[in-house]
């Protein structure tokens, strides 16, 4: 059975023929023998010439206007934008592809030469719209409650009956300390005079009532501000309750709406199998579609061709202008899908399709070995290569620790003290037992081990050295990715050296004072930092046989004879 909503998309689908043929012979070029696993790849030629026809025609289009950043003449709000392409055969048996971009473009959903959106939210005759109209005018009205003299002005009463009352409290309380003084000097001076027992019991009498009276009146004095202070409040909460009911009045709607949308959004698959976005993510961690769930293009691009018979081979997708303040993102690049947004939509979209493989897999420690560069009781250096685990993963438990551990199976602890990314290789620190371990994390915790990595940078670095002070945080919507932000992140700092620059390359050395995940790779490809990604980096730079990024050097106190030992292995690029 059909959705209105896939009626709808068909309606959008019949309108416009969004079939691109190739323009050139692609005779010489093999179809794909299956399609493309879309978190990992490299780009099929025919993507390849895909994408290179749409970027020259983002470059001469006239059909719209949309500030990507690259002119710098051109004005408006500059957003970079990812677009994809997937290489399709139609039903007539003609290759071809379709384009689309995720998100809105130049304000819209629709534009000639692109597949539509799953579901049209900006359609003015929409729900979306006459909600959204809804809930800007409950966004004005609390703007405008909040922004109302009386309300700042019953919080600033506020405020100042409390300063008031602590001061005249604080006063108070200093006069009953003045006045116990007071009473103890009494007490004395008739001691001193030789006063009788009888006169004493009276005195004391006469203190204890005094005292008794300062103590009630403290008390009453107390409930006087408190009942003056409740009064102000309930002035000031009079406003409140009004800002704090719209609010609530537009959370209901809010999420009503947002749930309304999720009901819309219904994705195919090649057996003609709907699911809407709700059902989708319902078995996922996240159980509720993140923003914008459905609006990238690799979802667009598959809908489209499952709507219109034609069988999907190949995608590709590209970054295109400015990149954002957070990501690493670089023009024309490409990039694979989202893992946060996109995963459980091209799970459902391509189940059945045979896919090329997914390498996470594969154990990329098949066929290497783990080289030790010192043993003794206590503890081992040994050389990581790149493409070897650190630790075990979701999928794979071959690791340095398992490996250690198969060839140690005395050793106690942790084991792994430090840990290096996958992609890079060079030196690390092994344990032998807990008090080993313990010592050496103390060293890493105070940072006195020093490190220094190299790695090859894939352009020329101008200045000589520098340090980099960019914080960061893992990217929620597309793990493991890692994103700057300077509101969540975690502080992460690196001091670099040039070391030489050859044939439009830097061998730098990086000497990290902070040892966050991806720390180096991200420092050295976002704008903010080197902006020149490390040779081989396949999630912030281009892809190739290795990452070029190596620890070459260690320096650590022993844990047993205190002594300060130093290690070095130069990389082998």
């Amino acid at each position: 059975m059909t959705s209105p909503v896939s009626k709808s998309f068909r309606s959008l689908s019949e309108k416009a023929n969004c079939f691109i043929p190739f323009k050139e012979s692609i005779a010489a070029y093999p179809l794909p023998e299956r399609f493309t696993f879309p978190f990992y790849y490299d780009p099929h030629p025919l993507c390849l010439i895909a994408a290179k026809s749409l970027q020259q025609y983002l470059l001469t289009q006239t059909d719209w206007e949309h500030n990507f950043g690259i002119d710098p003449n051109k004005k408006g709000l500059v957003i970079g934008k990812m677009f994809g392409v997937l290489v399709v055969k139609n039903a007539q048996g003609e290759i071809g592809y379709l384009v689309a971009f995720s998100g809105k473009l130049a304000g819209e959903n629709h534009h000639p030469y692109f597949v539509p959106p799953v579901f049209d939210m900006l359609k003015k005759d929409g729900f979306f719209r006459q909600e959204e109209e809804v809930l800007n005018g409950l966004n004005r009205a609390i703007e405008i409650l909040e922004a109302n003299p009386a309300l700042a002005a019953s919080q600033n009463f506020l405020e100042e009956e409390k300063e008031r009352s602590v001061w005249e409290l604080a006063e108070r309380k200093k006069k009953i300390k003045a006045d116990k003084k007071i009473r103890k000097l009494c007490r004395q001076h008739l001691q001193e005079q030789g006063a009788t027992i009888e006169q004493m019991e009276v005195l004391e009498e006469e203190l204890k009532n005094e005292s008794l009276r300062a103590h009630f009146y403290y008390k009453d004095f107390s409930k006087y501000w408190k009942h003056r202070l409740h009064l102000a409040e309930q002035k000031r909460d009079v406003w409140l309750n009004k800002v704090a009911l719209l609010k609530k009045e537009r959370k209901e709607k809010s999420g009503a709406l947002q749930q309304k949308l999720f009901d819309q959004y219904s994705f195919l698959n090649q057996a003609g199998e709907e699911k809407s976005v709700g059902a989708i993510f319902r078995n996922t961690i996240q159980k509720i579609p993140p923003a914008g769930a459905g609006e990238c293009a690799a979802p667009k691009l598959l809908q489209y061709a499952f709507l219109n018979q034609m069988k999907p081979l190949a995608m590709a997708e590209f970054w295109w202008g400015t990149p954002p303040k957070s990501a690493v993102r670089k023009q024309g690049q490409f990039y694979p899908a989202c893992r946060g947004k996109c995963e459980p939509i091209l799970a459902h979209m391509l189940e059945g399709i045979e896919m090329d493989e997914n390498p996470m897999l594969v154990n990329p420690a098949i066929g290497k070995s783990i080289d030790i560069v010192f043993e003794d009781e206590a503890l081992l250096v040994i050389q990581k290569p790149a493409e070897f685990l650190s630790v075990p993963g979701k999928n794979i438990r071959d690791s340095v620790f398992q490996r250690i551990q198969d060839r140690f199976p005395d050793a106690s602890g942790p084991l792994i003290v430090h840990r290096l990314d996958m992609s890079t290789s060079g030196l690390m620190l092994i344990a032998k037992s807990k008090e080993t371990h313990k010592f050496l994390q103390h060293q890493f915790i105070k940072r006195s081990i020093k490190k220094r990595y190299v790695a090859l940078l894939d352009g020329e670095i101008r200045e000589d050295e520098g340090t980099i002070d960019l914080p960061l945080r893992v990217d929620l919507d597309d793990r493991p990715r890692q994103l700057v932000c300077y509101e969540h992140g975690k502080s992460a700092r690196t001091h670099w050296k040039v070391i030489d620059r050859k044939n439009q390359q830097t061998r730098v050395h990086f000497f990290p004072i902070t040892g966050r995940t991806h720390q180096l790779r991200v420092h050295a490809a976002h704008p903010l930092g080197l902006n020149t990604a490390i040779i081989g980096d396949d999630l912030y730079g281009r892809k190739m046989d290795r990452l070029h990024l190596h620890a070459e050097f260690i320096e650590f106190t022993h844990p047993v004879s205190r002594e300060v030992m130093q290690f070095e292995v130069a990389p082998e690029f």
